[in-house]
């Protein structure tokens, strides 16, 4: 979600150094154009992707350079209000190409919103990239791709790197646990159902087709399929980024990334800043942080 979003606990103080950041920890591609490239241009490639019976609205933002490129899958959260574009641009910058879209019912692309659209709607938009026209037309390196992925969008990128095994890596930042914060309410009865739905209430611009009882539905459902602390097992053989805040969603951040360093995983790379769900006055460190984790990815052996 893009607001700070509620919570059925009270805030754990963070175990983890708040990062600060001096001018000379800040990469390049954050504050710096790149050289251009006359040849090779960054560009801009409007997006329609096809997920279940409706298109999605996407941007492809294309790095400068014959390519072809890295690509980060840019996830937002619920409903989307902030886009982080500011990420986008400066992974751009740093010579990678970045996909964003909008799930469907939302924000305009065709068909109705639910969480289980959303999470089929990552697979789709990661099958988008990797069709060879699409892929030739982006300068898009199919075998190098990355998730990322803000509050509800963070769930998305844990499922599908858990799932998508040739990812090389996904970030997290101030992730929220839907399956985790749905089992919950539903332990509650009548009034974690009215809490859920209230939340839901205010969450909903721009999603069409849904309504807080049915996304309520839809949560609880699903709950222990979309529990991210579940993923570690299948997140441990891959570098993820863990971006938290002072938001409340930190120790869901904090249990994933011990349960993947307790089924053997040895890439993660933990961040806290002290600041909101949406990162208001930090989006330097921010961007830092995500550039720097994405320069130490490598392709998955073969």
């Amino acid at each position: 979600m893009n607001r700070t979003p509620p919570t059925l606990r009270f805030l754990l103080p963070s175990l983890l150094a708040v990062v600060t950041l001096s001018a000379q920890d800040v990469p390049q591609a954050v504050i710096a154009d790149p050289a251009p490239d006359p040849a090779h241009p960054a560009t801009m490639v409007v997006a329609a992707i096809p997920s279940g019976d409706a298109t999605m609205n996407g941007v492809l933002y294309v790095a400068c350079g014959a390519g072809p490129h890295p690509t980060l899958l840019l996830l937002h959260g619920l409903p989307g209000n902030e886009q982080n574009l500011d990420l986008a641009q400066a992974v751009r910058r740093a010579g990678w190409n970045v996909l964003t879209m909008h799930y469907r019912g939302s924000w305009g692309s065709g068909g109705t919103f639910s969480f289980t659209h959303a999470f089929e709607d990552v697979h789709a938009a990661l099958a988008w990239l990797r069709l060879p026209a699409n892929a030739a037309t982006g300068r898009v390196d199919a075998e190098r791709l990355a998730v990322a992925g803000h509050s509800f969008g963070g769930v998305l990128a844990a499922q599908a790197a858990a799932t998508d095994r040739a990812l090389l890596g996904a970030a997290l930042i101030s992730a929220w646990n839907l399956g985790g914060f749905a089992a919950e309410a539903r332990e509650r009865g009548d009034d974690g159902r009215a809490a859920f739905e209230r939340a839901m209430a205010g969450n909903r611009e721009s999603l069409a087709g849904c309504s807080p009882r049915s996304l309520c539905d839809d949560a609880f459902a699903n709950a222990t399929k979309w529990n991210f602390r579940d993923y570690a097992p299948q997140l441990a053989d891959r570098p993820l980024l863990l971006v938290s805040s002072r938001d409340g969603n930190g120790p869901e951040s904090d249990a994933l990334a011990k349960g993947v360093r307790a089924a053997g995983g040895k890439a993660v790379t933990e961040v806290a800043l002290p600041t909101d769900h949406s990162y208001n006055d930090h989006r330097i460190a921010l961007a830092a942080a995500l550039v720097r984790w994405l320069a130490t990815l490598r392709p998955a052996a073969k």
